[in-house]
């Protein structure tokens, strides 16, 4: 009997304080951010963006912990949380939210049970626009 092993999620990313990456970055694990990231970022994993953080792009992820700066599209397909010291200006797709007061939010938030099929089709309609 053939026996089917699945890789796990175990790899942690990292981009620590003062490092800057210009370029997009996709990852199967989780990621930490403290640095400043100019670019999207894509991760199956949970993505957290510390108090140095910041990320200046659109974001496609599961979970996420904000405690730094984002500015772009953030996607997360189960749970966003805005801790105190977060500022996200852009447009939010989520499942979940957990904002603490003190979080700064500029910007547009659509919560639904299936959050990414929601992103998905609107990209769909963005690009069926753009070609006619």
């Amino acid at each position: 009997m053939a026996k089917i092993l699945e890789t796990e999620n175990n790899v942690i990313n990292q981009i620590g304080v003062g490092t800057e990456i210009t370029g997009d970055v996709s990852t199967n694990g989780d990621i930490r951010i403290d640095g400043l990231l100019t670019g999207n970022l894509k991760t199956k994993g949970k993505l957290v963006i510390g108090e140095t953080g910041s990320i200046k792009g659109e974001i496609t992820c599961k979970n996420t912990v904000v405690e730094g700066s984002v500015n772009g599209k953030i996607n997360v397909s189960e749970l966003l949380t805005m801790k105190a010291t977060s500022s996200l200006k852009g447009d939010i797709t989520t499942r979940r939210l957990a904002i603490e007061p003190g979080a700064k939010f500029t910007g547009n938030c659509n919560m639904s049970m299936d959050a990414t099929a929601t992103t998905n089709e609107s990209e769909k309609a963005n690009e069926g626009a753009k070609k006619a």
